[in-house]
Formats: C-alpha cells, sequence, structure tokens
C-alpha cells in the first residue's frame, strides 16, 4: 500500500509540473503573439502612410512643378502641338 500512494504522489507531482511548464510555455506564446499583433498595426499604419507618400510625389502639380525647376522643361506653343489619332492621322 505504501508503494502506490508513493506512485500515486509521483505522479501526481509529476502531472502538476506539466501543467505548470504548459501554462508557462502558453503564456510566453500568447505575450509574443501579442508582441507580433501590435507589430503589425504599426506597419499597417506605416504602409498607410508610405502609401500616401507615394500619392503625394505622384501628382501631376509636383511633376511639372519638377520638370519646370530641374529639368527646364516648358509647355509647347499651341502651334507646335500634333495630336495622334487612333485612326492613324495627325492633327495640329
Amino acid at each position: 500500500m505504501v508503494r502506490l500512494n508513493v506512485f500515486l504522489l509521483l505522479a501526481v507531482v509529476i502531472c502538476s509540473l506539466g501543467v505548470v511548464t504548459s501554462q508557462h510555455k502558453a503564456r510566453k506564446i500568447f505575450q509574443a503573439l501579442e508582441v507580433e499583433q501590435e507589430r503589425a498595426r504599426q506597419l499597417e499604419v506605416e504602409f498607410g502612410q508610405l502609401q500616401l507618400e507615394l500619392s503625394t510625389w505622384g501628382t501631376a502639380p509636383r511633376i511639372e512643378k519638377i520638370a519646370r525647376e530641374k529639368l527646364k522643361m516648358r509647355t509647347p506653343e499651341t502651334e507646335r502641338v500634333i495630336t495622334a489619332t487612333s485612326a492613324g492621322g495627325l492633327t495640329r
């Protein structure tokens, strides 16, 4: 009977340690999950900011300003503009 009690006590202690260990691992994994979710939120905010910046960089007024200032380009006179039509002809 004493052997059975010692065996059962040992089994209870081993199971208890298993439960404590698994709970500890679960808490650590949950904490890591929360950290990664926060990082994902930060990346979503940064992505939105980058999309806004990209749309700003590609606006027509900004491109025209750079063309005028840095590349010294200018709008051609109306009589020098030639338009291509879908029928293959050119018009002035």
